[in-house]
């Protein structure tokens, strides 16, 4: 009864979701795209296997199990869904074979006729990207649900709390939960999830390999610039103000050093250009010329897919979206490149990656562009300093590898049971 208004409302609602795509569609025009796909109205291919990844963090982060499930079960048919489309090229770009397509919304018509034309027999929903028709469709088709890489904070689980008629049939659907820490697969059993169901295995973005091109564009990059460097990885617009600050503070006691700053989000790119040569510091895009001029004191990073190599090039990293609320982006993309790590006090995203890194000495806490500035100061101006904190952020990444055997070893129970 309770999903049935749930279903009732957001159909009221929908006319919502139109004004909301096509305000989105205002900075990125891709948002006024495939609307079929995200009202049900498309047309899908059965597939036997639906992974739904949410943006560009999840897909990165199920990349190798992907990878693995395509190797090992050649004859599988995959879709891979998402919701955003930075998360959408992605998925085009790096898995070959398969069927793409956004999710749909959660409206009942759109997930039954999506969910009847693509008759999965395995769903793998990434992180805790859970919706009610959605599972409700897939399960009275009988298909089998893990939730993978499951992250569920103390905030989440309140929410999911005040709704327990809602949520709590919609996680009892659940064949299995891949959770990241001990804490998470607690918060899901005092859900009412049955401890059976739930493992704790780990992140799969400890995981991270750095391909031989992306690290051989960083060391020629590294030889290009021969001059200290740091990188402002994922940046939100609320925090451009804080780093640009924080560089030209920097500058006063390093006036060789660059920085490269790269907003999180492509439609956001004008913007940081707009800011920064409001500003009296040098810059160039790296759009409009990949090879850096000596008096260049900010690179804005406006292309899509050259964060890595970015990082890889540093002497050290400031990662976005914690200066602000916004939980932090990934600190282990600088730590694969023994990179040390700047972050602001917001980490709620990775709060036991970040815990370790801090522990580590790997990752440095900041609160504004003063104490930015002074950390960067530290490790341009000793290396030795810098290469420990970068060592140590590499030895966190290497013990905490494995999530992507253990969630494989769990799903090839359900892979072996597709009729293919």
């Amino acid at each position: 009864m309770t999903r049935t208004l749930y279903g009732i409302l957001l159909t009221l609602l929908s006319p919502l979701l139109v004004i909301y795509l096509w305000l989105r569609g205002n900075k990125d025009r891709r948002y006024r795209q495939r609307w079929s796909e995200r009202f049900g109205l498309a047309r899908w291919q059965p597939a036997h296997v639906l992974i739904h990844c949410v943006s560009m963090g999840e897909t990165l982060a199920a990349q190798r199990l992907i990878e693995t499930i395509q190797q090992r079960h050649p004859n599988l048919k995959l879709c891979i869904t998402c919701s955003s489309p930075t998360g959408s090229k992605l998925i085009q770009t790096r898995f070959s074979n398969v069927q793409h397509s956004y999710l749909p919304f959660d409206l009942p018509w759109a997930v039954a006729r999506f969910t009847q034309q693509l008759a999965p027999q395995l769903t793998i929903i990434m992180e805790t990207e859970l919706w009610p028709n959605l599972v409700h469709q897939l399960k009275r088709r009988q298909c089998k649900l893990v939730l993978a890489n499951a992250r569920l904070s103390e905030k989440s689980s309140g929410q999911y709390q005040k709704w327990p008629k809602l949520t709590h049939p919609m996680l009892a659907s659940l064949d299995a939960i891949a959770a990241q820490t001990k804490a998470e697969s607690e918060r899901f059993v005092d859900l009412g999830v049955a401890p059976k169901r739930c493992h704790v295995f780990g992140s799969l973005k400890f995981d991270i390999s750095i391909d031989a091109d992306t690290q051989k564009a960083a060391h020629a990059l590294t030889e290009q610039l021969k001059r200290p460097v740091w990188v402002a990885g994922s940046v939100h617009p609320d925090e451009f103000d804080a780093i640009l600050a924080a560089h030209q503070q920097l500058l006063d006691t390093v006036p060789q050093a660059l920085l490269i700053m790269v907003p999180r989000h492509p439609e956001r790119f004008e913007q940081a250009k707009q800011l920064v040569a409001a500003g009296p510091m040098s810059w160039q895009a790296w759009s409009q010329s990949q090879q850096v001029d000596d008096d260049t004191q900010v690179v804005i990073g406006d292309t899509m897919g050259q964060l890595l190599r970015f990082y890889g090039a540093a002497h050290c990293a400031f990662v976005g979206g914690s200066l602000m609320e916004r939980g932090g982006q990934n600190p282990l993309e600088p730590a694969a490149f023994a990179k040390p790590i700047i972050m602001g006090p917001s980490q709620y995203n990775f709060l036991e990656i970040g815990l370790q890194l801090r522990q580590a000495g790997a990752l440095v806490q900041v609160n504004d562009a003063h104490s930015l500035a002074a950390q960067l100061q530290l490790w341009l101006t000793d290396a030795d300093a810098a290469s420990n904190a970068g060592q140590a952020a590499l030895s966190v990444v290497g013990r905490n590898q494995g999530a992507v055997d253990k969630h494989y070893s769990l799903l090839s129970h359900y892979l072996a049971d597709i009729n293919a």
